[in-house]
């Protein structure tokens, strides 16, 4: 396969009821794109489901027991050769079809990293509890680093590659966002936001994210301003 564009890197944990779909959307994206998913120990059939998708672009990875999002992510961006890196989650809250858009804002050089915004087209349909966590999170990224950005925690952050290698991530769990976030704009890098869609998911469906995940997000952000990396 030519060197892709694209390294778009999928972590999963027990996402068999979902990886076969956002596979199959991933992969019909018409864009130069290598797809990397990361199995964090999943007990599931997620892995079985990702290995039986026969696409010469596609690279199934796993990890021995699980570790958290941030260090499938880091084990994935080692296998990743693409020039970009986009980061998809496997539960579709987000739309695949999104991507292509915010892909094409790298044609200016002077942008380093992309965001999707689900709060650039108002509220979008989420409980009160996790819309106050997420305007809290960004209002705390804008006051520490002098930022600008509506949504600090989306998924979607697309970083150029070598750029996100060189951030020294040392993530292990859902603070890979605000991680790569403080270390962007301690660094000056700009970030581009546009809109995209978004439909939450309940915990009944399999959300894993919690309250804890939100302090430690917020503690990350803090934590980063004020220390060496």
């Amino acid at each position: 396969m030519n060197t892709p564009q694209v390294s778009v890197i999928i972590p999963v944990y027990n996402e068999a009821d979902t990886i076969e779909e956002v596979l199959k959307r991933v992969l019909a994206l018409s864009i130069k794109h290598e797809v990397i998913v990361v199995d964090d120990g999943s007990e599931d059939a997620t892995v079985a489901i990702a290995r039986s998708m026969d696409d010469d672009r596609l690279k199934v990875i796993t990890q021995d027991f699980n570790r958290g999002k941030g260090a499938a992510i880091r084990l994935g961006l080692l296998h990743a050769q693409g020039q970009i890196v986009a980061i998809q989650d496997a539960d579709l809250e987000y739309y695949p079809e999104d991507l292509p858009s915010l892909i094409s804002e790298f044609n200016d050089p002077k942008v380093v990293a992309v965001y999707g915004s689900r709060f650039l087209d108002g509220r979008p349909p989420m409980r009160w509890a996790n819309y106050l966590a997420n305007r809290i999170l960004a209002i705390s990224a804008n006051v520490l680093y002098r930022g600008s950005i509506s949504d600090e925690a989306t998924c979607y952050k697309l970083v150029r590659t070598d750029t996100l290698r060189q951030l020294n991530l040392r993530c292990e769990r859902f603070e890979f966002c605000p991680e790569v976030t403080a270390k962007l704009m301690k660094r000056g890098d700009m970030i581009k936001e546009m809109p995209i869609r978004y439909v939450p998911r309940t915990y009944g469906q399999g959300k894993k994210i919690t309250w804890r995940d939100g302090f430690e997000a917020l503690w990350t952000l803090v934590k980063f301003r004020f220390v060496r990396y």
